[in-house]
């Protein structure tokens, strides 16, 4: 009962993250599963199983707050499904002796990405046009490959990239990606099933995950409001990474003064993204705050005309001064 509501915590905290940053669902399950001892294809097999209800009741709710385009979500859904379908079939055929630094190699990977990507700012101006199928069909692909392989991965390769192309609202960005993801989970609970059985699954882990993203998901909103992402995205990645070193560590057989001293380079990486995210998020905010306060400014310092003057030009008068001395005429 103590290991459920464990798990259970695990997938409240997970959804409270996803929602916060429209990923790491499975980035943040997956490395915990791994830490407490599950092979690394039962950890993916039920966290993909467990998704398909989080990632249900995350794409009713974008769906009911018009965050989906569903252009973009047919479009990125189908092709992640193969993709993830093929992911679970090749790691199911692969030992948990051979998969373990693999999977655990993709979600190190994945955490350092979101170091990285979460130490600059956020990227939110865009520009018109359409994402075309053949930009969002290779992206599902890598994506639900990915996902598959690394026991999530989804967001944190295909959220960046839409953001990043400029051409939708982050809010849809995130909307449509969740929506798709259900596809992607479905279809890498089918390729588990093909390659591990029904055994593979461990059902009271998948409703435990399950109960406490249900849970987490009204929360997430909420969440969102206080945690700016900037510093959520960080700090995730920090864990994830740090994490995911013991395993490919432990691979590797690194032993003597090598391993503290790679443990004291990551946390200092972490450390140093940690303050460049505080100091990115202040700019973005005095960026904003300056960006406020300016269309109140410029009525006041229009082209250099005394507020006075501004305010009787906008009624047809002239003032007295300028009445009685002129103004020259510009050549």
């Amino acid at each position: 009962m103590r290991k459920l509501l464990v798990l259970a915590l695990v997938g409240l905290v997970a959804q409270l993250i996803d929602g916060s940053l429209g990923m790491a669902y499975g980035l943040t399950s997956s490395t915990l599963l791994l830490v407490a001892g599950v092979a690394p294809a039962a950890a993916s097999a039920s966290v993909h199983l467990a998704e398909i209800g989080t990632t249900l009741a995350a794409g009713v709710a974008h769906w009911r707050f018009g965050n989906v385009d569903w252009r973009v979500v047919t479009r990125i859904a189908l092709p992640g499904a193969v993709g993830a379908f093929a992911g679970a079939t090749l790691l199911s055929s692969i030992s948990t002796e051979a998969a373990a630094p693999w999977m655990a190699g993709i979600l190190f990977t994945l955490g350092a990405y979101l170091l990285i990507r979460f130490a600059r700012p956020l990227r939110t101006d865009r520009v018109g046009g359409r994402l075309r199928g053949r930009f969002l069909g290779p992206l599902g692909l890598v994506a639900g490959f990915v996902d598959a392989t690394g026991g999530g991965g989804w967001g944190p390769v295909a959220t960046p990239a839409l953001l990043v192309s400029g051409r939708m609202e982050p809010r849809k960005v995130i909307g449509s990606v969740d929506t798709a993801e259900f596809v992607v989970a479905g279809a890498a609970s089918i390729g588990f099933l093909i390659g591990l059985g029904s055994e593979g699954f461990l059902l009271p882990t998948v409703a435990a995950l399950l109960i406490g993203g249900l849970i987490a998901a009204p929360l997430a909103a909420w969440l969102v409001r206080i945690v700016p992402a900037q510093l959520l995205g960080a700090a995730v990645g920090g864990v994830i990474v740090l994490t995911n070193a013991r395993t490919l560590i432990r691979s590797a057989e690194l032993d003597g003064p090598a391993r503290p001293a790679l443990y004291a380079l990551l946390a200092a990486g972490w450390l140093a993204a940690l303050v460049l995210a505080v100091r990115a998020l202040r700019r973005t905010r005095r960026a904003r705050a300056e960006a406020a306060a300016a269309p109140a400014a410029a009525p006041a310092i229009a082209v250099g005309v005394p507020a006075e003057a501004s305010d009787a030009a906008s009624v047809g008068e002239v003032p007295a001064d300028l009445a009685a001395t002129g103004t020259p005429t510009p050549r």
